[in-house]
C-alpha cells in the first residue's frame, strides 16, 4: 500500500510539473514576461479541484466566467486546465495556475475576489460541482517560489 501511495506522489507530481511547464510554454511568449530577480517575493499557487464524478465540464463553465472576476481582482491566472490523462487520480479534476506578486498579495486579491457580490452566484454554483472529503472541499492548493535556474520567474 505505501509503494502504491508513493507512485500516485510523484504521478501527481510530475502530472503537476508537466502542466506547469506546457502552460508556461504557451504563455510566455503571448504575455510578453519580463525577467524578475530569482529573489523576489513572486510564488506561483497551483489549484487542483477534485469534483465529484463527471463534473468537471460544469466547473469549466464556471471559471469561463469567473477568470474574468479573477483578472479584475488582480489574480494573474497563467493557465487553466483539464488533464487527459484517465486515470482515476486525474479523471475529475480540473487544474489551474496563479502568479502573484508575493503571498500577502494573493492574500489581499483572493479577499477581494472572495467579497465581490458579483462572485458569490458563481461560488453557488460551483458547491455541488466540487468534491467533499469530511465536509471539507477537496482541493489542493500549493504556494511555490521559482527556482534561480526557472525560465519563468
Amino acid at each position: 500500500m505505501s509503494i502504491n501511495w508513493k507512485f500516485k506522489g510523484w504521478k501527481f507530481a510530475a502530472t503537476a510539473v508537466a502542466c506547469f511547464a506546457c502552460g508556461s510554454l504557451i504563455t510566455a511568449p503571448i504575455i510578453h514576461m519580463q525577467q524578475v530577480k530569482a529573489d523576489s517575493n513572486r510564488v506561483f499557487e497551483l489549484m487542483v479541484y477534485h469534483t465529484e464524478p463527471g463534473k468537471v465540464p460544469a466547473l469549466e463553465s464556471i471559471f469561463t466566467d469567473v477568470s474574468k472576476l479573477q483578472a479584475k481582482h488582480g489574480l494573474n491566472v497563467l493557465g487553466y486546465w483539464v488533464p487527459s490523462d484517465e486515470s482515476p487520480a486525474w479523471k475529475d479534476t480540473f487544474v489551474y495556475l496563479i502568479a502573484h506578486p508575493s503571498q500577502d498579495d494573493a492574500k489581499r486579491n483572493w479577499d477581494a475576489l472572495h467579497a465581490d457580490p458579483a462572485f458569490l452566484p458563481y461560488r453557488k454554483a460551483a458547491v455541488p460541482l466540487i468534491e467533499k472529503v469530511n465536509g471539507a472541499f477537496h482541493v489542493d492548493e500549493v504556494f511555490m517560489h521559482p527556482t534561480d535556474f526557472s525560465p519563468l520567474k
